[in-house]
């Protein structure tokens, strides 16, 4: 797109308008013509810099993960430690047994919530400081579609509910179970004393 010029009668108003005005800034030299700006350069798009490839050929570089957050296993392994560490490293190791133990296998979201909210208040009020609640891997998607979903609903729900209310003020550590417990399968939920 071309700039228009200015007409003659368009500059003539400009300099009767210019006289006229007070000048914001008298050390600044005075123009009588309006200045007009260079044309602006477009700017062009850096060509994305792409190899040659065949059909058939293998791509270079890993493969990407489609994945758009970590996994729950490993926010809970990074999450940090509540409790004392001694006994979070034997909770780890599966040295420490746990007192209770709740297997959700099976259930739906609607039946497995309000189980686990009554199992993990129940647990407390009875004095247990370590339970199991036992999820279940979950399983493959037949077709696993545009948007990555999460393997198994619960495995990947249950954390998120321990984190709420009313479970939140009930749980003060959860961690992935050792593999002698279920491994990925389920988690230890380490629980506050009753007040």
């Amino acid at each position: 797109m071309s700039r228009r010029k200015l007409t003659a009668d368009e500059v003539e108003l400009w300099r009767k308008v210019a006289k006229q005005a007070e000048r914001l800034h008298p050390e600044i030299p005075q123009s009588v013509h309006p200045v007009t700006l260079p044309k602006p350069k477009p700017n062009k798009p850096p060509k994305p810099r792409f190899e040659a490839f065949e059909v058939g050929q293998n791509a270079a570089g890993k493969p990407v993960r489609n994945a758009l957050k970590p996994s729950i296993s490993e926010n809970l392994r990074t999450s940090p430690v509540q409790m004392d560490t001694k006994a979070f490293g034997r909770m780890k190791r599966g040295k420490i047994k746990p007192e209770g133990k709740l297997d959700l296998h099976g259930m739906r979201m609607d039946t497995a919530y309000p189980a686990l909210t009554r199992f993990i208040l129940t647990a407390q009020a009875s004095g247990k400081r370590l339970v199991l609640v036992v999820t279940g891997k979950g399983k493959d998607r037949d077709e696993p579609g545009p948007i990555p979903t999460p393997r198994g609903v619960l495995r990947n729900q249950v954390p998120q509910w321990l984190a709420l209310p009313p479970l939140a003020q009930a749980v003060l550590q959860v961690t992935p179970a050792h593999i002698s417990h279920g491994g990925e399968g389920a988690y230890y939920v380490y629980l506050r004393r009753p007040r």
